[in-house]
Order: C-alpha cells, then sequence, then structure tokens
C-alpha cells in the first residue's frame, strides 16, 4: 500500500482532530454547565483552544507546502515551526485561563458537581488519549513539530479530564466540605499544561533557529557523499530542517589536479546520491575543495564521522569553490559549470 505525502498525511490528522475537539467542547461545555462542574467546564475551554490550535497547525502545514518562488527562494517550510510556536502560546495562554478560573472557583463556595459528569470525562479521556496516539505517531513519522506539538495538546486535554475525574471523584465521595476539589484539579491540571507548553515552546524555537537535526542523519548523509566516485574525503557537513524536509551543505575534497568541469561532475553525483537516498533531503549544496597532493604529502582517511565540521579538513586548499546546489528536480542553480 502506498502510503499518502507527509504533508497530506499530517493535515489529514488534523482535520480528524479539529472535527473531534469540536464536538467534545460542545458536550463537555453542557455537562459542566449543567452538572455544576468547573473542572469540565475548563475541559471544555482547552477542547476549544484545541479547535483553534489545530486549526494554526492545518494553515501553517498548507503554507509549508507550497513550493520555493521568487521571495522564498528555500520554500516556505518554516511556516510549519511557526504554526507549532503559536500553538505553544496558546497552550499557556489556556493553562493561565484554567489556573485564574479555578482560584475564583476555589474561593467562591458552590454545590458538588453532579455524578453523571464522571461518564462523561471518562469518554473524554478514552477520545482524547486515542487521538493523541494517532497523532503524535503521524508526526513522528513524519517528522513534524507542529503535528506533534497538535498531539501534545490532545494530551493536554485528556490529562485535564483525568485530574478533573479524580477531583470530581473526591467531591462526590467526601461529601460536604469537598466541593471545590474539582476546582483544584482543575489548578493541578493548568500547571501540567504548563510544563507541556513550556516543552514544545523550546522545541518549536530550537526548529526555528536552524538547529541541528540528529547526528544519525548528518552520519549517514556522510557516509553516501563518502561513497561517491571521485570523492576523496569529506569536510563540513550541514544541515537543516526546513519545513518536513532537509536542506544539505556539504564540502567534498577532490583531486586537485582534475578540471573543473569534472570536479562538477562529482558534485553532481554526490547530490544526485542524496537525493535519491532519502526522500526528505530536498536540495542539496556541495562545496568541491581541492587535494593538493605535492604540498600536503597524502590523502588522509575518508572522514564521516564528522571530526572537521568546525575547523577544516588537512590538506584541502584554502579555496573551496561552490559547484552545486541542486534540488529534487535535479537542477542546478544559475552559474552552475
Amino acid at each position: 500500500m502506498v502510503q499518502a505525502p507527509p504533508i497530506q498525511r499530517g493535515l489529514k490528522t488534523t482535520l480528524i482532530g479539529i472535527v473531534t475537539n469540536a464536538a467534545l467542547a460542545m458536550v463537555k461545555g453542557v455537562a459542566g454547565y449543567l452538572g455544576n462542574s468547573y473542572a469540565l467546564i475548563a475541559d471544555a475551554i482547552e477542547s476549544t483552544s484545541d479547535v483553534v490550535s489545530s486549526g494554526i497547525v492545518y494553515l501553517g502545514l498548507k503554507v509549508a507546502a507550497r513550493p520555493p518562488d521568487e521571495n522564498h527562494p528555500y520554500g516556505h517550510g518554516k511556516a510549519e515551526p511557526i504554526a507549532a510556536l503559536t500553538v505553544s502560546l496558546a497552550l499557556l495562554a489556556a493553562a493561565v485561563t484554567i489556573a485564574v478560573q479555578s482560584l475564583d472557583e476555589i474561593v467562591t463556595p458552590h454545590h458538588a458537581p453532579a455524578p453523571f459528569t464522571l461518564a462523561v470525562l471518562v469518554l473524554v479521556v478514552l477520545t482524547k488519549e486515542t487521538l493523541f496516539r494517532l497523532v503524535f505517531r503521524v508526526g513522528h513519522e513524519v517528522d513534524s513539530i507542529a503535528v506533534k506539538t497538535d498531539a501534545w495538546h490532545h494530551r493536554s486535554d485528556a490529562i485535564t479530564s483525568a485530574t478533573a475525574f479524580v477531583g470530581i471523584s473526591i467531591a462526590l465521595i467526601g461529601g460536604s466540605g469537598y466541593e471545590s476539589a474539582d476546582d483544584w484539579a482543575a489548578l493541578v491540571a493548568s500547571a501540567i499544561i504548563t510544563y507541556n507548553a513550556s516543552r514544545l515552546l523550546r522545541a518549536s524555537l530550537y526548529e526555528l533557529s536552524d538547529a541541528s537535526p540528529s547526528r544519525e542523519l548528518e552520519d549517514q548523509v556522510r557516509r553516501m557523499a563518502g561513497s561517491c566516485p571521485g570523492v576523496m574525503a569529506l569536510d563540513k557537513c550541514f544541515l537543516r530542517k526546513m519545513g518536513l524536509q532537509y536542506l544539505v551543505d556539504l564540502d567534498v575534497i577532490v583531486d586537485g589536479g582534475i578540471t573543473v568541469r569534472e570536479g562538477h561532475r562529482i558534485a553532481h553525483g554526490v547530490q544526485q546520491a542524496l537525493l535519491g537516498s532519502n526522500p526528505r533531503i530536498s536540495r542539496v549544496y556541495v562545496h568541491v575543495e581541492p587535494h593538493d597532493r605535492s604540498a600536503r604529502g597524502g590523502i588522509r582517511q575518508l572522514d564521516i564521522s564528522g571530526a572537521g565540521r568546525e575547523t577544516g579538513s588537512p590538506g584541502a586548499a584554502s579555496d573551496p569553490a561552490t559547484v552545486g546546489g541542486a534540488g529534487r528536480d535535479g537542477t542546478d542553480p544559475p552559474g552552475s559549470p
């Protein structure tokens, strides 16, 4: 069975989340109002924010899928972590709202929640946890910070509902004097949501700042590039994530005695090998550095470890030339030999 493109899978799970959250928000809001449970009303607020945040994720993924244009030559992939950042901030706002309202309910005398609200909460926890597992799995498979953030929004909703269940149970079992137990439960839930939102916020900022992806991916790129004909050694290898895809910037060392045309042929071979090795790699830029045998006295062993990332490679000339920048369509930028 052929899987849908990563962006389409992310959009599909996001739409499922929007529909589910809209239905749950209405159910919890009505049940909380009729059952005299602010914890359940807080849960409804959380589900409403989920609808908005999932909509933001959906729009972010749609924008990230747009092809490069004159104003965005590297594509629109940054829209994806921007959406994740927005959702993280929305989570923090929801947590603050729940905390403030919970404190207000704690100091205001009120009746204990109705027993039927427990059944509603059980349904909510099961639904939201299932949704979390579905969305997070897709987010992990397509490596989307926005989709994974959306998934954690579902998990936060499940946590809120679970703590509300505990609070309402205490209020019903404890009787008089325990009426505010569900409000304390909502307050605890707000603290948990704040913690998760902070983690997601850091991850979004990490990706927006072009932090390096996993070392495992870099090692795969180095091994593939190092196995290409004509490549004597490797120097720098930089990767950055752009939406659901990766851009590669690589230095290869070739024989200093070959022609420019031959160097370009080697660079093009490296580009095509990397583009064919991983569908998530959308563009490869190869810088060619000539090796001077007479001046340096031999060639070092092929470097695939990344040890030379910061200081450069011994045996490499000091005037690297950029020979490529092929995208998945196989084209080179204007001005390539």
